[in-house]
């Protein structure tokens, strides 16, 4: 699972407005101001007074002007843009200043935000100011975003409903703060002895931290985690660590998100709506939770058998290695890593850790570059600019044909106390040429700094698709830019561009930038990498599945506790529960804005992958590439979801390429 990070300033109630935080300057190149602590109080105070004198003068505006589409659309663009400024570096250094009181300080300032963006889309002398305007095509798009959006927050409700309607969106953004820094913040180290950690490549071993008494000292970012699952001999030991992993949450978060669900169902029923599920997707491509269960059961029937002959493969192959008989040999929820990875090194010689040599992370970056830079006729060149820690990197973006910035992205690739523990891409700041705005994205993720592993590649690809999502946008107004389109679709651009970090047209330009030079990737490794990434389909996707049953669980009106629920879910799956475990409470997209929405990963891979089929297996074609760009990337939400899927394809969109992945049935 590769989240994104399009993390809302406001709860997801509001989500029709929120395009993502950013920041807006009116330099040649707007950079993000790196606030220290202390600034941060007085730097929202201040700029929520600008805001609420913005809404003063929108609500005032003279009746001649007022019901003139173009200068409300106008002066509403303005708002959202002064808002974004506001918020976007406090937002962004939240989760990734290497300073813990800047981030501490950031959030009663983004609680604020919060509460200022409830009041905006509650101000019904705008909600009519909107209901009596029209105009052209992307205008009626933008107009019934904003309707929905206020309608979302309560703006018909009766006063005393929106008042609560208030109150429940505050305390659900501070109960997502505390929740998400519970697991960030969480600094527990666990000792391994040395024959704990046998099996763990030497150059891990060799980065790791040690005790006085020589035991390893590892904690929970991905580059100590991932590889300790995989390679570490020690049954027990990586039992011990996929407990605590898996509790990394701590205990304060499950009451947590017990309230939230509690708070999401009594928002629900302010509109009279049977659960906190129907408020959400009403508003998403599927449209009805009715129709994400159709399709999650779809998923069921296509996923069962292949999960069950894996579980019983890899079962038969412990069994085969350890020389025990297979009736007495149980495959455990922590050795399923392991043994798969020991499964692929021997059918398919192929070691993940092994791949780093392939993918070098100082390569692998400017390949990056290099590969989108063919694809969508752009350049990145690198500029010295303010960053927050000494790891992080600046590049101007430009239009390769004419020269013309376009945009900035900022890179925090490696992982550092106190981070966002994940890999996400932030829409830092949102595009609008009516108002002249450059867009400004935000790649951050967990990197081991020497190499990548295959998977690692697919996440940096993933990431990195969103990256370009944001600063490749090209839409008359902000609100619109980027990554704003439906969150059930906003996973697609990416997971169509993970297929960049299987191929051999994309793969082979990594040479190039190996210094000193990496291993060629022929058509053999290629042929054993693409083998090892389809093995394991079958448990993938059903993991896949059982997180998005259990959102949809929490959120269709149950009122069980979230744990409980867990249980009973995990429980039912051939793996079982592993008991003590508190999954819930470290499951973050639950509270930072996929809530009803987890299903949208794979809903969203059915239109990656048909989206796919539009290259016609010739990735590195720059004329599909610049349709690409022109169809999706830069229409940001000007269109709904499946609009800008049929005027990219030249048809309706449909499931078969999905289906076939799931069965191992796709064509390359």
């Amino acid at each position: 699972m590769k989240p994104s990070s399009l993390f809302l300033s406001v709860s997801a109630a509001l989500i029709s407005l929120t395009t993502g935080p950013a920041i807006g300057q009116t330099t040649e190149r707007p950079l993000i101001p790196i606030l220290r602590a202390g600034e941060i109080s007085a730097r929202c105070d201040l700029g929520l007074v600008g805001l609420r004198k913005q809404v003063a003068a929108l609500e005032q505006m003279p009746a001649a002007k007022a019901h003139h589409a173009k200068t409300v659309f106008a002066v509403w663009n303005q708002l959202q843009m002064a808002i974004e400024d506001l918020q976007g570096p406090v937002d962004l250094l939240s989760n990734v200043s290497p300073d813990a009181k800047v981030r501490s300080e950031s959030e009663p300032c983004l609680v604020d935000i919060n509460k200022f963006a409830t009041e905006l889309l509650q101000n019904r002398t705008l909600y009519r100011r909107f209901k009596s305007i029209k105009g052209d095509a992307i205008e009626t798009k933008l107009r019934q975003d904003v309707l929905d959006g206020f309608d979302d927050a309560g703006v018909s409700l009766p006063p005393e409903k929106r008042v609560r309607m208030k109150a429940i969106v505050v305390r659900l953004e501070m109960l997502g703060q505390e929740f998400a820094r519970n697991v960030r913040d969480n600094n527990q180290k666990l000792s391994f002895s040395a024959d704990e950690v046998k099996g763990l490549p030497a150059d891990y071993l060799a980065k790791a931290k040690r005790d006085d008494q020589g035991n390893y000292l590892l904690g929970f970012e991905y580059p100590e985690y991932n590889p300790f699952m995989e390679y570490a001999d020690s049954s027990e030991a990586r039992e011990r660590f996929q407990f605590a992993y898996a509790n990394h949450g701590t205990p304060k978060n499950l009451p947590l998100l017990k309230e939230a669900m509690a708070l999401r169902r009594e928002m629900a029923a302010l509109f009279a709506l049977p659960s906190y599920a129907d408020f959400v997707v009403r508003r998403r491509m599927a449209s009805t939770p009715a129709t994400v269960n159709t399709f999650l059961g779809e998923v069921q029937q296509a996923v069962t058998s292949s999960e069950q002959k894996e579980i019983e493969e890899l079962r038969a192959y412990k069994a085969q290695t350890l020389n025990t008989p297979l009736a007495d040999t149980k495959l455990n929820r922590w050795d399923v890593a392991y043994w798969q990875q020991k499964l692929k090194q021997s059918r398919y010689n192929v070691d993940q850790n092994a791949l780093r040599k392939y993918f070098p992370t100082d390569a692998a970056v400017p390949w990056i570059l290099d590969v989108s830079s063919k694809l969508y006729g752009i350049e990145f060149k690198p500029a010295e600019v303010p960053v927050w820690h000494a790891d992080v990197k600046y590049y101007d973006v430009f239009n390769a044909a004419n020269h013309q910035r376009i945009g900035g992205i900022y890179l925090d690739l490696f992982p550092r106390e106190g981070k966002y523990g994940h890999a996400a891409a932030w829409p830092v700041r949102g595009v609008s040429t009516v108002a002249g705005r450059t867009p400004i994205s935000a790649l951050v993720t967990n990197f081991d700094r020497v190499g990548l592993s295959g998977d690692e590649l697919e996440t940096l690809v993933h990431e990195f698709g969103h990256v370009l999502h944001g600063v490749l946008s090209h839409t008359r107004y902000v609100s619109q830019s980027g990554t704003s389109v439906e969150r059930d679709f906003v996973e697609a651009p990416s997971q169509m561009y993970e297929e960049w970090a299987r191929r051999k047209e994309s793969l082979q330009l990594m040479a190039g930038f190996c210094k000193p030079g990496c291993p060629e990737i022929d058509d053999q490794i290629l042929q054993r990498m693409t083998a090892a990434h389809n093995y394991g389909r079958g448990i993938r996707y059903a993991r896949q599945l059982l997180y998005a049953r259990y959102d949809m669980a929490l959120h269709n009106g149950t009122s069980d506790d979230p744990l409980v629920v867990w249980q009973k879910m995990e429980g039912a799956t051939p793996l079982g529960y592993v008991a003590g475990t508190e999954f819930p409470g470290q499951f973050g997209h639950l509270m930072g804005g996929y809530a009803a929405g987890y299903y949208g990963y794979m809903w969203s891979e059915v239109l990656a992958l048909d989206m796919l089929s539009r290259y016609h297996g010739k990735l590195m074609n720059p004329e599909v590439g610049q349709l690409y760009r022109k169809s999706i990337l830069e229409r940001g939400s000007e269109l709904r979801g499946a609009d800008l899927v049929r005027g990219f394809l030249g048809r309706e969109s449909n499931s078969k390429a999905f289906f076939d992945e799931i069965a191992g049935h796709r064509l390359q």
